[in-house]
């Protein structure tokens, strides 16, 4: 930059110079500028894949919900063994009164509690006893709930291995998203590093035409042809970098991180997975599902077994006045069985195979697409793999025909248009290797995603 400052000075006492150099030099300051906050564009330390990947997880609320369900099925479990293997206790209070007005003796006695009255106004003694007054302590045990217990146990395991699954399944969603927008983040970085390239490109050229303007080999319209292919893809530079920083802020949403910060990011690399799988997790829901309504028509079920409680109680329990006479103790056991309640359990069978079939259904219909879709995208690999080669050939030859150009130019052998065509055909090019190969890479992770 300092050779250039001197070469321009060292010419300012010609004619052409004088008119043309003032606003030149301010171009230049300005183009200068740019350039070199295009190297310092970014700031903080760079981030990788990795990065995004964890924070998505951490701050996933469906990985959340379903750590938190694990631990609702886990207390769901406790409480049924407290309702089916732990004793009841209640304590059991009751106070009626059943006054009467006695008639007997030949005179009329309002009595709380009747001792035993033959004429009288009131209840009659048969019903009302004369009262109730009951303060029991009673306890109630259910028995035989070992096969109870074992379908409620059996139903919380299939939830766990839900939930587990839901949670890997999570996890695999949410690589798919994040590499998706991570890509969309480096290809913007790609097509800014490209018009980086491109504008120092111009800058270096616009130093050597100043010379030549100021020799007289190219007309001063010659630079300031290039002056304004300069600031064309100053305006180029400009969006992509707002491309990358709207993609950058996309990333973060997706990920829950709260960060206005402009930061740099690591190129990455994805790996196609070939191995086959064994057992793929999208199936092993499917096979979840099923064992779930399997395992509700089970606890359906637990109601047509015979039900039977032992029932004890303690306490005061008299239809007169209570006394220390009438307190006593009681056991015995409650027996029921559901024989007939209108078919209702062949009609939740029913319900529960074609739950089944629609689960089955949905089984095949999404491993067809799952190979469909694994073949689709190696087909689609292996054509961008040829493009990309055809590519990479052509830019190959671009840059000997940019460096003969280049040549040519400091003799003022060629146009400065058809340099600037060349330039234009040179950028597309590049940009569409950039497009193509995170073409490849997305094409890449969405492949892992469905062979999985």
């Amino acid at each position: 930059m300092l050779l250039l400052f001197k070469n321009i000075y060292a010419y300012k006492g010609k004619d052409v110079v004088n008119k043309f150099d003032g606003q030149y030099f301010g171009s230049f300051i300005i183009m200068m500028a740019l350039l070199l906050f295009s190297v310092t564009a970014f700031s903080a330390t760079p981030r990788n894949l990795s990065y995004y990947l964890q924070q998505a997880e951490a701050n996933s609320p469906l990985i959340h919900k379903a750590v938190n369900d694990n631990q609702v099925v886990t207390l769901n479990l406790s409480q049924m063994q407290s309702v089916l293997r732990q004793p009841q206790v209640n304590l059991d209070a009751s106070l009626l009164l059943a006054p009467i007005i006695s008639h007997d003796n030949a005179s009329s006695r309002f009595q709380l509690a009747s001792g035993g009255a033959d004429k009288y106004n009131g209840y009659d003694l048969g019903i009302s006893n004369g009262g109730q007054y009951q303060a029991l302590l009673s306890v109630q045990q259910p028995l035989f709930t070992q096969k109870s217990y074992r379908a409620y146990s059996q139903q919380a395991s299939i939830n766990r291995q839900a939930n587990d699954n839901t949670i890997r399944l999570t996890k695999h969603e949410i690589e798919q998203l994040v590499s998706r927008q991570y890509i969309l983040c480096l290809t913007a970085k790609f097509q800014l590093a490209n018009s980086s390239e491109q504008l120092k490109a111009i800058a270096e050229q616009l130093q050597i035409m100043h010379l030549l303007v100021t020799n007289a080999v190219y007309k001063q319209t010659d630079e300031m042809l290039l002056q304004i292919e300069y600031q064309n893809n100053q305006d180029t530079y400009a969006t992509n970098r707002a491309d990358y920083v709207v993609n950058l802020y996309d990333l973060n949403a997706l990920c829950g991180i709260h960060d206005t910060t402009v930061v740099d990011i690591e190129e990455t690399h994805f790996s196609l997975n070939r191995l086959p799988v064994t057992e793929s997790l999208f199936m092993t829901s499917y096979k979840l599902d099923s064992l779930s309504l399997t395992s509700d028509l089970q606890i359906n079920n637990l109601k047509y077994l015979p039900q039977v409680n032992l029932v004890a109680n303690g306490g005061l329990n008299s239809s007169y006045l209570p006394t220390l006479n009438r307190l006593g103790i009681s056991a015995g056991l409650t027996f029921s069985w559901t024989l007939y309640d209108g078919h209702q359990r062949k009609i939740q069978e029913e319900k529960t195979r074609y739950g089944l079939k629609n689960i089955s259904f949905d089984k095949q219909l999404f491993a067809v697409q799952q190979n469909t879709n694994k073949d689709k995208i190696i087909r689609q690999i292996a054509a961008l793999d040829e493009h990309l080669k055809s590519l990479n050939e052509q830019l190959h030859s671009y840059a000997s025909l940019v460096a003969a150009y280049e040549l040519q130019l400091k003799h003022g052998n060629i146009s400065v248009m058809d340099y600037k065509n060349l330039l234009k055909d040179v950028t597309a090019k590049k940009q569409e290797i950039v497009i193509s190969r995170m073409e490849k890479e997305a094409l890449i992770s969405s492949y892992n995603y469905w062979n999985y």
